[in-house]
């Protein structure tokens, strides 16, 4: 038996605890050994879920990774614009990376991030769960069984969800550019990357985007309403109310995201929860806050081969996060909804549903990629344990070239025009 693998945590928030959760899990398996952020209610949980000393509780992640090498790996889940720096630093230590996505806000310092893990020879997991879901995976199976043949076309959507848009990209961490980065990169990489890997060898040739932020901004806000829900004379008419997102789902005894995340210091009650909303920024109307990131856009892509995809991600939607997915081959037509699979074969005329692999032994993190989050941290520790790269499907060279595809589609969106792709030299 091997041992566990040893792991520090840099950001101990909603994706740092889920991911460490895997320890409690399989204790045999994997270990956190020291955690870092700058809260000291989200060490002290931390401390005592994990039985940690005291020293190797820290403010800043600089601490651990400026000591000798104490763990096998390190898990980084820091605000995205923070990525780079730990990444850089502990690849350069020699710890293995897991990375959440995205890998950082600008193409240049994705580009530094693999090459330090390359430069130290560790490994670099990025966060991308969808590749890990179930789901996800068995179409890339079917895809490479060439049960539809040649792909032809891709049509991909991710509905965001009314008010998933207006809790995170609205009134919540990535709402504006400046402190986060454009939507596209923070919430729809994953989607970008699906497509990338279901594209197989061929890779992206030209890229267009068209983008707008609607709806949430001054002119739209209604008549006689406040700067704050809680002090609103119409917030009974507004479907993006705080007092329903939050205190409602309290009111029932719902404590998880969202409402999780605007007590980051304490848990969440009514009391508490009313609070945040008085002062804090997930009380505001959603006519009157700081964002500036695209809640509906597209993105058309050129292939090799003739390949073209198309991707659409709006956030006015019922459906919280629940892909639909279209695959277009010479053979057949794949098409993926609410979790099922469906292929129609051309020659027979006849539809045959497939079924995922479960691989999630229990509950484990958020409820809307459960089994990938599972699956993601699994194949790491897993990759660690046996010094095997190639079981982790969201590596460095593949996640850089979907990243830099992001970066491509926002400048296209940005400067009005269709983008050739150069892959000469981005990993060099």
């Amino acid at each position: 038996m091997s041992p566990p693998v040893r792991l520090i945590v840099v950001g101990a928030g909603c994706r740092g605890e889920i991911y460490s959760r895997y320890s409690i899990i399989h204790p045999d398996r994997a270990k956190i050994v020291g955690v870092a952020d700058p809260r000291k209610f989200a060490r002290t949980k931390f401390k005592h879920m994990y039985k940690l000393e005291e020293e190797n509780l820290c403010e800043d992640w600089r601490i651990l990774a400026e000591r000798e090498k104490c763990a096998d790996a390190v898990i980084i889940c820091t605000p995205d614009s923070l990525h780079k720096e730990p990444a850089v630093a502990f690849a350069k230590k020699g710890y293995h990376v897991l990375l959440e996505k995205p890998m950082a806000t600008t193409a240049e310092d994705c580009i530094e991030i693999v090459k330090a893990c390359r430069q130290s020879g560790v490994m670099l997991c990025v966060g991308h769960v969808l590749r890990y879901d179930p789901t996800f995976r068995r179409i890339k199976e079917l895809i490479d069984s060439n049960v539809i043949g040649d792909v032809i076309h891709i049509q991909h959507l991710e509905p965001v969800g009314f008010y998933h848009f207006a809790h995170s990209f609205v009134r919540g961490n990535w709402r504006n550019e400046a402190e986060s980065s454009f939507s596209l990169l923070t919430k729809s990489c994953h989607d970008i990357d699906l497509i990338h890997q279901w594209a197989g060898t061929r890779r992206c040739l030209k890229v267009t985007s068209f983008g707008f932020v609607s709806h949430f901004n001054p002119e739209n806000k209604p008549t006689g309403a406040s700067d704050r829900c809680l002090d609103c004379s119409v917030e009974d008419t507004c479907p993006y109310s705080a007092s329903k997102i939050y205190l409602g789902r309290v009111k029932k005894g719902h404590i998880g995201w969202p409402v999780s995340v605007i007590c980051p210091n304490s848990l969440p009650d009514i009391e508490t929860v009313t609070e945040a909303l008085r002062t804090g920024p997930y009380g505001r109307c959603v006519y009157e806050c700081d964002n500036d990131v695209c809640s509906n856009q597209v993105v058309n892509m050129e292939f090799e081969g003739g390949l073209t995809a198309a991707f659409s991600m709006v956030a006015f939607t019922e459906d919280i996060c629940k892909r639909k997915t279209t695959i277009y081959g010479s053979k057949g037509e794949l098409s993926f909804k609410d979790n099922e699979i469906r292929v129609f074969d051309f020659l027979t005329q006849k539809a045959t549903k497939y079924v995922a692999n479960v691989g999630c032994p229990v509950k484990f993190g958020m409820s809307g990629h459960s089994q990938a989050d599972y699956s993601l941290i699994d194949a790491f520790i897993s990759a660690v344990t046996h010094n095997d790269p190639s079981l982790i499907t969201s590596g460095p060279e593949e996640t850089l070239r979907s990243h830099l595809l992001v970066f491509e589609a926002e400048r296209s969106r940005r400067e009005n025009r269709v983008i050739h792709m150069d892959h000469s030299g981005s990993l060099k």
